[in-house]
């Protein structure tokens, strides 16, 4: 059955795969851009199956590249606009994690979301809306989207990693801070953080080492 989503997938390691990492890519990117990041992590996740899906919508500035939604002060679209996308982008992301947790046979306890940028902003927005908890939520230089909706509207509260680095021109360090204290203030117990020191809007070596340290205990590998 279609996942909707197209998507690149690396194999386990070990070849069987009882856990599944999902990379969600930045704005104007693809999901090949972050399934790379498999190489260096599968060694020590032998068990994990890596899945990085393409955002549902072209992006409007890199017509190679998708977003998951608008972003106005990138492509002039309208605040309503972006809402309609953030939305759709939800529906559609949610259906791709159903459906890829059947296909791969596992459970919410053994997914774990990893989001760069704007796939950081769809993994805080989603995870928490979703009827049972994923393993975790590593969200990488991005920010938190609607905080003051988010104690209302959280059915679930799953660890959550943010990392961001703190030279970053794209989306400003400050949303670290700030989507920590909105996660802590929602009911979150259990919320970590790392500063990519020197870092602009990328993933340094120090973070892709304390995501991984992060997937580990939260698959219990």
């Amino acid at each position: 059955m279609s996942r909707g989503l197209d998507f690149g997938r690396k194999e386990a390691a070990s070849g069987t795969g009882d856990s599944v990492v999902v990379f969600l890519h930045g704005y104007g990117a693809d999901g090949q851009d972050l399934l790379g990041l498999a190489d260096p992590l599968a060694p020590h996740l032998p068990n994990t199956v890596f899945i990085a899906p393409d955002a549902p919508e072209r992006s409007a500035m890199s017509p190679t590249g998708f977003q998951w939604f608008p972003i106005p002060w990138i492509d002039g679209s309208t605040e309503e606009e972006a809402d309609a996308g953030l939305i759709r982008a939800a529906e559609e992301l949610n259906m791709f994690l159903d459906q890829m947790m059947l296909d791969e046979g596992v459970t919410p306890d053994r997914v774990a979301l990893v989001g760069f940028s704007q796939g950081c902003m769809i993994s805080l927005h989603v995870a928490p809306r979703r009827d049972v908890p994923f393993a975790g939520i590593v969200g990488i230089s991005g920010r938190l989207l609607s905080p003051e909706t988010l104690a209302e509207e959280a059915k679930v509260r799953p660890p959550v990693l943010l990392i961001h680095g703190d030279a970053d021109d794209v989306v400003p360090f400050q949303s670290l801070p700030d989507a920590a204290e909105a996660l802590e203030g929602a009911g979150w117990e259990q919320v970590y953080a790392h500063v990519m020191e020197g870092t602009g809007h990328g993933i340094a070596p120090d973070g892709l080492s304390v995501t991984l340290a992060f997937l580990r205990e939260k698959l219990g590998l």
